[in-house]
């Protein structure tokens, strides 16, 4: 799959436009749900790394859609080097997507990041410097065990 092509497992290899009016189709068939637009993105080592970012819109209580996108990456010195990165990656979609809504007319999906830190582990020391990056950058910080964008749906295709 090319770097900058999405995947949708139901309807296949899609451009980011085509991933847009997808998730906007979604959001107009039930107008008045509630929804949780979440961005998430995880890696895993292979003879490179392989970084996968998901965009996942929610209907609360009614099911949900997903996309995602993986990037392959050489030379990544450390875990704190890591994170930063899908931290990047993940604010940098976040903020696209979030002006594509804005254009769109689209009001009420604020989007959120689920980032793949935790309380317990190798990554504790790193949860408040990047929770800042994205607080500070205007969205809303998922950390595990309640960021199943990166932890659930980026992590399934990581492998």
């Amino acid at each position: 799959m090319h770097d900058n092509m999405f995947h949708s497992p139901t309807k296949g290899p899609m451009t980011y436009d085509r991933l847009l009016q997808d998730l906007l189709d979604y959001v107009a068939e039930e107008p008045g749900g509630r929804y949780k637009l979440i961005v998430g993105t995880d890696s895993h080592t292979r003879s490179d790394l392989c970084f996968v970012t998901a965009i996942i819109v929610h209907r609360l209580g009614k099911g949900a859609r997903y996309y995602y996108r993986r990037r392959h990456q050489q030379r990544i010195r450390s875990l704190r080097q890591k994170i930063f990165y899908e931290t990047a990656i993940s604010l940098s979609l976040a903020e696209k997507l979030a002006q594509s809504l804005a254009e769109a007319g689209t009001r009420g999906l604020n989007v959120e990041i689920h980032l793949d830190v935790g309380e317990h582990g190798e990554t504790k020391d790193l949860i408040r410097d990047v929770v800042g990056m994205v607080v500070g950058s205007g969205f809303h910080a998922e950390i595990k065990p309640n960021s199943y964008g990166a932890s659930k749906v980026a992590d399934r295709y990581t492998k």
